[in-house]
């Protein structure tokens, strides 16, 4: 699903999502989801979607919302924000990693 329209608040933008069954609440750890007690490897999901905010005057209110999917027919939702992966150089990595095979597939 190419992204059509923005929602005007990361709240709006998770029920939209979890309306269109992206029910998961995923958590990123290293290069792995978690997700009610459960743990999958990040590389078996990719991106749908995403959507970005920014706070009007701080950097630190940034976030970005993913749609993501797994090959296994999973659907969950995963928020960050930003700073978040700072800390954790491999989610860092792996957030990459889900970019670039998304941004591939827009092209």
């Amino acid at each position: 699903m190419k992204q059509k329209f923005h929602y005007a608040t990361i709240s709006e933008a998770i029920e939209q999502l979890k309306s269109q069954g992206f029910t998961l609440e995923l958590n990123l750890e290293k290069d792995h989801f978690k997700a009610d007690g459960k743990e999958y490897p990040a590389a078996e999901f990719e991106i749908v979607d995403l959507y970005r905010y920014e706070g009007p005057s701080d950097p630190a209110d940034e976030a970005t919302v993913y749609a993501l999917t797994s090959k296994s027919g999973l659907k969950g939702v995963l928020v960050t924000g930003y700073g978040v992966t700072a800390d954790d150089e491999q989610a860092e990595e792996t957030i990459k990693h889900l970019h670039y095979k998304y941004q591939q597939r827009q092209q």
